[in-house]
């Protein structure tokens, strides 16, 4: 039936514009022309700068022939080139994909052949990973190398570097926002948790409303000034990248996360904002007092990968950081619950606070749902903090799929919920709190490592019969891989060996930092019986 709300109130241009992240570049540019934007050592930019940079960027691409749907790689520290890029490489309409600068050459490749990548721009520091990467491809791609002021390492690999090619740009180029608010912004892969790293698939309407929900749900004011310690090609820097330039924020770009620069660009630059997981906090709380000395401004810090202990949590309120813990997977771009704190914790103890606060929380402001639900018939656990299900996502901060994976997107997405794989309660007052993974995951550092890529490399080795890799709990990174070897008849092989061995194939922070030769617990039907290993890997003296 006709209704008079649906005659002649038509969508037109005057009443309707897709969402983009974009736009807050330019405003930003606009408003704020001279206001600081990005600090990196002693380079200092401001949003006027930075905007045309951002152009330059997108106009230097376009002239290659570069455009909608095309990749654009990006493998770099936080700096200045890959906050760029954020806003530079869409500009022209193509995919940024952050490039995670601590794995190895291998899955550097398969990520650069897997998402068809055309450009790749990197930093001089990882000159050697890059260079036996593009040793692995097929096909030539266009390589840019930056030479960062603030590195003097590494060497160049590529055909022009950054500040060149920028040159080759228009810092007036007429950039478009998307058509389709439902195209794609940019490309980031898995941890490859279950085998291949997966590539997730984010639009612009999710970054917009994320960057949004960022402000929303930590009360952010104009003007933060944010400290880059969490590194930009995680879920995009949880789309931080995008919610500063819409604050006509400070982007203090922070090459190396250690405890003495991180407090010199503290104090130096007035920092308000930073996120992180837990080992960031606890090597600032630890760290020598005197490298806090003359800084006394509070900081609002958000923290994610692991609950916080009550020790980061007292220690950080000591030298003066607010802790809000948050929870996400790179699936629904970054932390899309939070630890959302009540007046009534304000006077607890210590140690229930930090009960509470450990929880992974209730949805963040822009994000539809989240529950706690049996996967399999769908329906919420009761609220008794006792009874196990799934957490599940819906929304717009929710990515659009897995690249060239249409049945592990639909597996995802079964039931009209994103399946996290994370099992979980919910307690009365509707905070969920994970109690174990259902994909054996080790989150170490923030980082997840998959037992199964682990064990697939041990597997290599001659002198190894089975091997299983479990979580073992570490004071500095949270977790850690240990891994339980069964020999071959007559081999031997020693636990540094098979370190060194690991290294040949894997990342640094993926290696085992613990191995324990024994026969391996199974079950009837032959399947190891994982759950005996982690009671083993918790007794250090076990370890030996």
């Amino acid at each position: 039936m006709s209704s008079a709300y649906s005659q002649n109130l038509d969508r037109t241009a005057a009443n309707h514009a897709p969402l983009s992240p974009l736009g807050f570049l330019e405003r930003a540019a606009a408003v704020y022309p001279h206001r600081l934007s990005v600090v990196n050592g002693a380079q200092r930019f401001t949003w006027v700068e930075t905007y045309a940079r951002c152009r330059r960027l997108a106009s230097a691409l376009a002239r290659r022939g570069i455009g909608k749907n095309d990749t654009v790689a990006v493998m770099c520290p936080n700096t200045p080139a890959i906050y760029e890029a954020h806003f530079g490489v869409p500009m022209c309409g193509a995919v940024i994909n952050p490039l995670n600068t601590r794995l190895d050459a291998e899955t550097i490749a398969f990520m650069l052949k897997h998402g068809e990548a055309k450009v790749l721009i990197t930093d001089r520091e990882f000159s050697g990973t890059v260079k036996a990467a593009l040793e692995m491809l097929e096909t030539p791609i266009l390589v840019i190398d930056i030479d960062d002021p603030e590195y003097g390492g590494g060497e160049d690999v590529g055909s022009i570097r950054y500040e060149a090619f920028l040159a080759e740009g228009d810092p007036e180029f007429a950039w478009a926002p998307p058509a389709d608010e439902w195209d794609a912004i940019s490309l980031l892969y898995t941890s490859g948790t279950t085998g291949d790293p997966k590539g997730v698939v984010y639009h612009h309407r999710g970054a917009t409303l994320n960057a949004i929900s960022n402000i929303l749900n930590w009360g952010m004011p104009h003007f933060p000034v944010y400290l880059w310690t969490l590194p930009m090609f995680h879920c995009d820097g949880w789309c931080y990248p995008w919610t500063i330039a819409e604050r006509a924020g400070v982007n203090v770009c922070l090459r190396r996360v250690e405890a003495k620069a991180a407090f010199e660009a503290i104090r130096d630059n007035g920092v308000t904002h930073m996120c992180g997981a837990p080992i960031v906090y606890a090597m600032l709380v630890n760290a020598p007092a005197e490298l806090r000395a003359g800084i006394t401004g509070k900081i609002a810090g958000q923290v994610a990968g692991a609950a916080p202990p009550a020790a980061i949590i007292e220690g950080a309120e000591k030298i003066g950081i607010d802790l809000t813990h948050v929870y996400g997977l790179t699936e629904v771009y970054g932390p899309a619950t939070v630890c959302a704190k009540q007046e009534a914790w304000e006077h607890m103890p210590i140690d229930r606070r930090a009960e509470r606060n450990g929880r992974q929380g209730v949805r963040t402001p822009l994000q539809e749902g989240v529950a706690v639900l049996d996967p399999e018939t769908m329906q919420a656990v009761p609220w008794d903090g006792e009874t196990m299900g799934e957490i599940m996502f819906r929304g717009n901060i929710t990515m659009k799929g897995y690249l060239k994976n249409p049945a592990a997107t639909e597996k995802a997405f079964a039931g009209g919920w994103f399946h996290t794989g994370d099992l979980a309660v919910t307690y009365p007052d509707g905070y969920i709190k994970i109690k174990d993974r259902s994909k054996d995951i080790i989150i170490s550092g923030g980082e997840n490592i998959s037992s199964i890529e682990v064990e697939d490399v041990l597997f290599r080795h001659p002198a190894v019969m089975n091997a299983a890799v479990v979580a073992q709990p570490d004071e500095k990174w949270g977790e850690t891989p240990c891994a339980f070897i069964e020999l071959r008849a007559g081999s031997e092989v020693t636990g540094a060996e098979l370190a060194a061995f690991c290294r040949e194939h894997l990342a640094r922070f993926k290696v085992p930092k613990s191995f324990v030769f024994q026969e391996l617990p199974k079950t009837s039907t032959g399947k190891i019986q994982k759950f005996a290993l982690r009671e083993i890997a918790k007794s250090a003296s076990a370890i030996g």
